[in-house]
């Protein structure tokens, strides 16, 4: 998708912090944190939002749970624990239509949403 942030970050076109990148998948610092840790996880296939996820997409959706998962236990908060969040569509406050899932950590949360 030529106007997605986030198919530009993952071609190179704007640059990001990398935590974690393979084939399928690309994990970098948010810009904006909002929690001491604060990490997007996005598939590299563009995929607008959760609603659009198709059958074959399971085994991709499973591979970045897993990824997630390492991600913590590399960076050191896994024991401790995280958030995970996943908005879908403008009311959620999706703001960039390409799936992705914020990983916060770093601190103590209370039961409040963010957003």
């Amino acid at each position: 998708m030529e106007d997605c942030i986030f198919c530009k970050i993952i071609k190179g076109e704007i640059p990001s912090e990398k935590v974690w990148e393979d084939d399928n998948i690309l994990a970098f610092k948010d810009i904006n944190p909002a929690a001491p840790i604060h990490i997007l996880v996005i598939p590299k296939k563009h995929i607008p939002t959760l609603m659009d996820l198709k059958p074959e997409d399971n085994e991709l959706i499973s591979k970045i749970m897993q990824t997630i998962k390492q991600i913590a236990k590399e960076q050191g908060f896994a024991e401790n624990g995280f958030r995970l969040i996943a908005n879908c569509g403008p009311d959620s406050g999706q703001e960039v239509m390409h799936i992705h899932f914020h990983v916060l950590a770093g601190k103590k949360m209370g039961p409040k949403m963010i957003g």
